[in-house]
């Protein structure tokens, strides 16, 4: 059975509108998506996220239908170790000081 988890773009596109806690909706661009410890998860940014270089982590999880859904990530230490993965994968390479 192949893993619809894989590319959340196949299903959202290149950004994601999500509900607020107040019930209005904010749009997200996907910047990446990783896998860490072998979970799925994706680094979204707002417009006004970016304008203060701040990314969202959100893991991602399958529904009951195997669609790809997003989980707001509240455990810091994931939250953290998530978003070191991401920053090694951006500045991992030749960019690095």
């Amino acid at each position: 059975m192949p893993n619809k988890l894989s590319d959340l773009r196949q299903q959202y596109g290149d950004s994601v509108e999500l509900v607020t806690d107040d019930g209005s909706s904010l749009t997200f661009r996907i910047l990446a998506e990783l896998t860490v410890q072998g979970s799925q998860y994706a680094i979204l940014q707002s417009e006004s996220m970016k304008q203060e270089d701040e990314i969202e982590v959100f893991k991602i999880v399958a529904d009951d239908n195997g669609e790809a859904q997003l989980e707001t990530v509240t455990d810091a230490e994931e939250w953290e170790l998530v978003e070191e993965a991401y920053d090694d994968s951006q500045f991992g390479n030749d960019d690095q000081p």
